[in-house]
């Protein structure tokens, strides 16, 4: 979050084109919001427009204005957002949702400055910076035929990608108090949050990241009969992640003990599953994520399959030892004791 504040306070001073990316809720309005204040621009207006909340029909007219009888209803002229904005910042929330006819008309006001209205004779000159923001992966949506290439090469003149909450859970107790405290000044009370319930926050992995997250401790505030918010008080999704994504809280020490060995084995296999995902079940760069071997991997991973599986029978034979020969990614060649003699002659 720290080069993040250093990229928005280099980005900030320049006419650059900004391209914010990141998952819904993290607050990419926000960073446009604070890349206009730092910019020479500050006292001029920001203008934000969600590409995906008005219809595709009205949107042209939204983005660049209409002359006078340009369709049934255009009783009068009127200008769009380019230059409602003028000498200020224009942001294009969701800009992944323009329609491709739309795409080409915006790279052409993104290169010439200047917008033609629907149904004017001549092209009107726009002084507006122009940053953009999206929770799609442009690349795979131009890989698509989805997005104009040239148009996303024309907007991520600076790229900027906000991370999601699950990535930098550190900050999660500074947001709980910043919002916690707003909260309270906003409702007039004197809430706090144990720190039991604290761990269960930041255990959580908040699809909806920072904007979740705020309005949860909101919720909490409000609905709390007490001074203390306790675990009891959480949602159950938070309470019980095993409802989500398969998850386990993280332990708590308490006058019981618990079982160490078990717990870090848990914990173990946890960041195991969340690197394969990352990695999008690549094992070789799961590994690497893990700075482990692959082999030492895949291992683990069998240990758990055995130790998952249900024993075998009293009275049932015991079955050939297996041998496991990694291979490439999502593959494990095994044979039992019997066929090593054939290994050993093909090789």
């Amino acid at each position: 979050m720290r080069k993040l504040g250093e990229l928005i306070a280099r980005a900030a001073p320049t006419e650059a084109t900004v391209l914010i990316t990141g998952e819904t809720g993290t607050g990419k309005e926000l960073v446009a919001r604070t890349i206009h204040a730092l910019s020479p621009r500050a006292n001029k207006t920001f203008v934000p427009i969600n590409c995906a909340a008005i219809p595709q029909e009205l949107l042209e007219s939204e983005l660049f204005g209409h002359a006078r009888g340009a369709f049934t209803g255009a009783l009068a002229p009127r200008p769009g957002l380019f230059q409602l904005a003028k000498g200020g910042t224009l942001l294009l929330d969701e800009v992944g949702e323009l329609p491709l006819a739309l795409q080409a008309k915006l790279l052409r006001v993104l290169q010439e400055r200047e917008v033609r209205p629907i149904g004017a004779d001549h092209p009107v000159p726009v002084d507006v910076r122009v940053i953009a923001s999206t929770n799609k992966d442009l690349e795979e949506e131009v890989a698509k035929g989805m997005f104009r290439q040239d148009l996303f090469y024309r907007l991520q003149v600076i790229p900027i990608v906000v991370p999601p909450l699950r990535t930098r859970r550190s900050d999660i107790p500074l947001l709980v108090n910043h919002f916690l405290q707003q909260s309270n000044r906003r409702y007039g009370i004197a809430v706090e949050i144990s720190t039991d319930a604290m761990v269960y926050l930041w255990e959580y992995d908040w699809p909806g990241n920072v904007r979740q997250l705020e309005n949860i401790v909101e919720q909490l505030v409000i609905l709390s009969s007490k001074d203390r918010i306790d675990v009891d008080d959480l949602p159950a999704t938070i309470v019980a992640p095993k409802t989500h994504a398969g998850q386990t809280p993280l332990p708590i020490l308490e006058a019981a003990g618990l079982d160490l060995q078990q717990t870090l084995e848990q914990l173990e296999f946890r960041l195991i599953e969340e690197a394969l995902r990352l990695a999008k079940g690549k094992k070789s760069a799961a590994a690497a994520l893990l700075r482990v071997k692959r082999t030492t991997l895949v291992a683990k991973l069998r240990r758990r399959k055995e130790a998952k599986a249900p024993g075998p029978r009293a009275n049932a034979p015991k079955p050939a030892r297996l041998y496991s020969v990694p291979m490439e990614d999502g593959e494990d060649m095994e044979a039992t004791r019997g066929a090593q003699p054939l290994l050993r002659r093909a090789q």
